[in-house]
């Protein structure tokens, strides 16, 4: 089985051609972060224009590289949500195209799934159901992937992700854009003691998280600075800070692991998923949280970690060898649950609203 995967929910044009026995013919990802570098952030039109004109050549070239022709595949599968629309519209369209001209199944995939199946492209060992800490862009979730297409969220974040907390930190220090690589290299040089930063939701019930408090925690730290805030206090700054998300991730993660242990009491894994799953430091910290609770801790490598079409194409795999095909009339959705069925968390105020207060 042959499958071309096509990304584009946020600012990676992607395509990739996977087999079903787990070998990636290629994977090409065109990364646009010099065209949102100078806004410190994405901006969805420059990405939305980006995909269209940079779509078709990925694709081909990663047809040439695979030395496949589109008769070759078994089906196209094609990120249609969540992400930023015209982003999303981009690349189903792409995919329908293709699947419609040569006759071919369409995958119309969550892009969060295809994050949640990855580590089953490189790790044939991992059954359902596995635990899955899911930290991408936007995205922090903890949830039971219970088998293709059922997933039960534990917890999720209440204000923002803590891919977004990096960025937003990193911009403040001025250490540039993506935020992610950004502050882990300025942490490896810091102090992480030499601030006290807070720990928001540690030890308290539930999966939950929440990084918007240590955002501003972080703001107040810099503004106290003034203008001794040199590369050296930049470093300390950045480390307090990766050292709290740390310790946020490994209380959050030993609290899903009790919750796991009544779906399955023996061993299982332990997944991490999504771009800041790259970090190293954080890898470290849930090792230890992974090893101390009988579970094997698996991490895709930092290629399959970021945004790239050879997760979507493995996750069109998945669904296709069970025979889930989606017509031509399948949406791209800019919000797109893995599970549909929780609801918002405590904490969240409902959209438009503020939520309770502290």
């Amino acid at each position: 089985m042959i499958v071309l995967g096509i990304e584009s929910s946020c600012d990676e044009t992607a395509a990739a051609i996977v087999t079903g026995e787990r070998d990636i013919l290629a994977n090409i990802v065109r990364s646009q972060i010099p065209d949102h570098a100078p806004y410190g952030g994405v901006v969805p039109e420059i990405a939305a224009r980006s995909h269209l004109e940079h779509l078709d050549g990925i694709i081909a070239r990663a047809m040439d590289k695979a030395d496949v022709s589109f008769a070759d595949l078994d089906g196209v599968a094609a990120t249609a949500g969540p992400g930023l629309i015209g982003a999303v519209m981009v690349g189903l369209m792409t995919g329908k195209a293709i699947a419609a001209v040569h006759g071919k199944p369409l995958i119309a995939l969550n892009h969060l799934e295809g994050h949640a199946l990855s580590p089953r492209l490189i790790d044939a060992k991992i059954t359902f159901p596995y635990l899955l800490l899911l930290v991408s862009g936007g995205h922090c979730q903890l949830v039971i992937v219970e088998d293709i297409g059922q997933y039960r969220r534990l917890g999720t974040t209440i204000d923002d992700a803590a891919g977004e907390a990096f960025d937003k930190v990193a911009k403040l220090l001025d250490l540039g854009y993506p935020g992610g690589p950004a502050i882990e290299a300025a942490a490896a040089r810091g102090n992480a003691s030499s601030h006290r930063l807070p720990r928001p939701l540690k030890g308290r019930a539930g999966c939950d998280f929440s990084f918007s408090g240590l955002k501003t925690a972080v703001l107040h730290t810099v503004e106290s600075v003034g203008d001794d805030l040199d590369d050296t206090a930049r470093d300390d700054i950045a480390a307090a800070f990766q050292a709290a998300v740390g310790d946020v991730m490994a209380d959050r993660v030993g609290h899903a692991i009790a919750s796991y242990r009544e779906v399955r009491s023996d061993g299982g894994d332990l997944v991490i998923a999504g771009g800041v799953a790259a970090n190293q430091a954080l890898r470290a910290r849930l090792v230890s949280v992974a090893a101390g609770n009988g579970m094997r801790l698996v991490v895709p490598p930092p290629a399959l970690c970021t945004d790239n079409g050879a997760m979507i194409a493995w996750a069109g795999i998945e669904r296709l060898q069970r025979g889930l095909v989606d017509g031509m009339d399948a949406a791209p959705r800019a919000r797109w649950p893995l599970d549909p069925d929780a609801g918002r968390p405590d904490g969240m105020g409902a959209p438009g609203k503020l939520g309770p207060k502290a």
